[in-house]
């Protein structure tokens, strides 16, 4: 991690008073400021990140477009296209770079997620979780009415009928998708024949237009050991291909075959008739990854950069061992394992406290902080922290490029 250089203590003499200090450090930028200095897409000012005021949420360009590309030249060699999942940036900006460098499209997991992505020029969506309250399903009409490239989810017999019934009360033919549990006995219908079954339902239900099945194995994301992962998945996944076989052949139309993810996205090819895969993750990456190991490195998961990180201060240096920032639970989540300090060495960080993280440093640490000092957080799981930001900071070698808005941010509804 690069270090700042400045006087960490000013000294201020009053007269009669005694000496105190307080932290000297650079121009510590607001939000605000910074988008006022982002006009028309471009940079109008030379700021450096390390200037940026904290809790600060900060993706790296390089790193995340070499995920990009790296994903997307895998995606071609194996033969099967990304369809990225917006759950994970919640950034319009983001998805638009998804699909410009070859994805298939992005999923969402809400309806509201959907709503943002298609106000700011995302057209072609999959919604991946099924909707069944009259709102919601008013909601994912009134969507597929504007947005032609709109797919969504159902998992049972009653709901294709709702669809059904709202599809044709909006005067419109929907797209929809079978979701097909892998197991986890957490959404979707059992594959097989309950699938198939639910399928020839929705081919046959005027409104509806059935474009193929989902199935999504979160399960197999985090299994610690490329091996057993792959192993795995191609498990979990077989009866799901058979399922998508018996679809195909009973003359069902099967455009999609939607599943997979950042854990598995170089084993998903190997499952028969899969379309696309539904990464997430990869684009930030975090330390919840770093940890299951990959094909090539059995203890870190290195395929992609850990581009996505939050840049915090330190605010009491005073206590033997330890440092406090600014960053706590409400800037990095409690999720576990905890963030990882960028760029040091034998030295932890938790973020349990609301407002403070705590900062340990064991007997080989790299180096000690002080008060106004800046460090960057790996962050621990990246989904939930960028819920947690308004906007993400675009940076170009320590140098703010741009200001992106976190416009799904909230959306879970």
């Amino acid at each position: 991690m690069k270090s700042l250089h400045f006087n960490r203590r000013r000294f201020l003499q009053a007269s009669g008073a005694a000496a105190i200090w307080i932290p000297t450090s650079v121009r510590g930028y607001t939000t605000a400021e910074i988008e006022s200095f982002f006009v028309d897409g471009e940079m109008q000012a030379d700021v450096s990140k390390w200037e940026l005021d904290t809790p600060a949420l900060c993706v790296d360009l390089d790193l995340l477009e070499a995920n990009l590309a790296k994903m997307q030249s895998t995606m071609g060699a194996n033969g099967i296209a990304s369809r990225p999942h917006a759950k994970t940036h919640k950034c319009p900006v983001i998805a638009q770079m998804q699909l410009d460098t070859g994805s298939v499209g992005i999923c969402t997991a809400k309806i509201s997620e959907a709503e943002v992505m298609f106000r700011n020029g995302i057209e072609e969506i999959l919604m991946t979780t099924t909707n069944v309250t009259p709102t919601k399903i008013n909601r994912a009409m009134a969507l597929a009415a504007e947005c032609p490239g709109f797919v969504q989810a159902t998992d049972s017999m009653e709901n294709a009928r709702l669809l059904s019934e709202a599809a044709q009360a909006s005067g419109l033919v929907a797209d929809v998708v079978v979701d097909v549990d892998p197991g986890m006995g957490r959404t979707g219908t059992p594959p097989g024949q309950p699938a198939l079954s639910l399928a020839q339902l929705v081919d046959q239900l005027p409104g509806l237009r059935f474009r193929g099945m989902l199935c999504y194995d979160g399960a197999s994301q985090h299994v610690a050991g490329f091996a057993a992962r792959k192993a795995r998945t191609l498990e979990a996944l077989a009866p799901a291909a058979d399922t998508f076989e018996l679809m195909r052949q009973s003359g069902l139309r099967t455009d999609i075959f939607s599943g997979g993810g950042t854990g598995t996205y170089n084993i998903d090819h190997e499952t028969a008739g899969l379309t696309d895969v539904q990464v997430g993750s990869y684009v930030f990456m975090d330390s919840q990854y770093l940890e299951i190991g990959g094909e090539q490195d059995e203890a870190v998961y290195s395929d992609f950069e850990p581009s996505l990180t939050i840049l915090a201060t330190v605010l009491n240096d005073q206590y033997a061992g330890r440092a406090t920032s600014d960053a706590g639970a409400k800037a990095c989540t409690i999720n576990r394992p905890w963030p990882i300090v960028k760029g040091e060495s034998d030295i932890s960080y938790t973020s349990g406290s609301d407002e403070f993280g705590t900062i340990r440093y064991g007997e080989n640490a790299s180096r000690t902080y002080r008060v106004g000092d800046k460090l960057e957080l790996i962050v621990s799981h990246c989904d939930p922290v960028v819920n947690l930001y308004d906007h993400i900071y675009a940076i170009r070698n320590d140098r703010v490029e741009a200001i992106w808005r976190v416009a799904g941010r909230g959306m879970s509804a």
